[in-house]
């Protein structure tokens, strides 16, 4: 039977299941849907964590004199 979306087989530990399973138990959902909003939080914190990085490096070399004035950029 073919399949909409693509799908990755895992291996985890025991403990590590038995939380996933708690979780998705609680929240009404099932492994394979917990598990995917799990994927999608972690992806979205490392996405946060390198635009931080980046604001942070463009903060330490911003000077006033150089940057645009708002009717300028508008």
């Amino acid at each position: 039977m073919p399949v909409k979306n693509p799908r990755i087989n895992v291996v985890l530990e025991k403990p590590l299941y038995s939380t996933i399973e708690r979780l998705a138990s609680r929240d009404g959902v099932s492994l394979s849907l917990k598990v995917r909003d799990l994927v999608k939080e972690a992806i979205e914190m490392e996405e946060d964590i390198a635009l931080a990085a980046f604001a942070s490096k463009r903060e330490k070399t911003f000077t006033k004199g150089k940057s645009l004035k708002h009717a300028e950029v508008w």
